[in-house]
């Protein structure tokens, strides 16, 4: 019999401890034993004594001593890393973080598009200067397209962000039919054809076979002079050297990043040498209320397996 219902791995999260994890677990779950594995011997005990354990990864061998286990909580929302056969073969429910990044990576993305369009980051560079000479902003939202690269709950927020800014948005995803809350739903194939008519190039998408260099030398070369690039995705999603021969062509007016190829960035990159690139070191996934959310997951979970009885049809689950 388990004497602890749920183990919170010592894994922080964007910087944020587990230990905070666990206090909130704790005090969201008060009729459950909550423990933090803050020591390599807690960690053991309490991975083979939890029904429900929450963390980052876990492996095979861990899966295997896990002998209450019921649940993995991954911290998340890709979950290639995780031995899956193994917790299939134990009957282990798996759920991921899915969600939970969606409104603080939209307003990453809409904090980088307001910059390009309104030409904050010049005024910043006058602030400095102590220069009050006026400058012009470059565009107006209002009007222009936004293609979003992948549907999932990040891309569904960036584009309910953008809503209020009067543009039309087309979304690109593998399954057309699932639809999503943009004026068109394209699939991957007809993403060429949407590029030419593109003001705002948004990519939310995970990292596959399918969009491994998906923005290359030959998409870059058909977006308008005047297009921006943000990539809240993977670095991996576009050719960096066919970004860096864009940029220095001035066939984009500009990219944001955080995520490259290589990650983390080098010093010595090209990319840094230019004025209209932004790069964050791949912290737009950091929120204050991320363990909130993961929380609100879990808890509405285990209230969903003390009905039912049954570790299925889960809030967020991948296996």
């Amino acid at each position: 019999m388990s004497t602890i219902d749920v183990a919170v791995l010592d894994h922080d999260a964007h910087g944020i401890p587990a230990a905070d994890y666990a206090a909130l677990l704790g005090r969201r779950l008060p009729d459950r034993e909550v423990r933090l594995a803050a020591t390599p011997d807690e960690h053991e005990r309490y991975l083979r004594e939890a029904t429900v354990v929450a963390g980052k990864g876990i492996d095979a061998e861990e899966v295997e001593a896990a002998e209450n286990l019921r649940l993995f909580a991954c911290n998340a929302a890709g979950v290639d890393h995780l031995p899956l056969e193994a917790l299939a073969e134990r009957g282990v429910a798996v759920t991921n973080a899915s969600g939970v990044h969606g409104p603080n990576i939209a307003e990453h993305v809409l904090g980088w598009v307001l910059t390009f369009a309104r030409r904050l980051d010049e005024g910043r560079r006058r602030q400095r200067r102590r220069e009050w000479r006026r400058f012009q902003s470059f565009t107006e939202l209002a009007g222009s397209t936004v293609t979003v690269v992948g549907l999932g709950s990040i891309g569904e927020t960036v584009v309910e962000r953008f809503a209020g800014f009067d543009v039309d948005a087309i979304g690109v995803r593998h399954t057309v039919a699932k639809g999503g809350p943009t004026d068109d739903v394209i699939g991957y194939d007809d993403l060429p054809d949407a590029l030419p008519g593109t003001d705002v190039l948004v990519l939310a998408c995970p990292l596959t076979e399918t969009t491994e260099g998906l923005i290359g030398e030959a998409e870059l070369d058909a977006l308008p002079t005047d297009a921006i690039v943000v990539n809240v995705a993977r670095g991996g999603v576009i050719d960096t050297p066919a970004l860096v021969d864009a940029l220095r062509s001035n066939a984009l007016h500009g990219a944001a990043l955080d995520v490259t190829d290589p990650e983390p960035l080098p010093s010595d990159h090209d990319l840094w040498g230019f004025e209209n690139v932004f790069l964050t070191p791949h912290v737009a996934g950091h929120t204050t209320k991320y363990w909130d959310r993961r929380a609100d997951v879990l808890v509405e979970n285990l209230e969903r397996v003390a009905e039912t009885g049954e570790y299925e049809g889960l809030r967020s689950q991948v296996a």
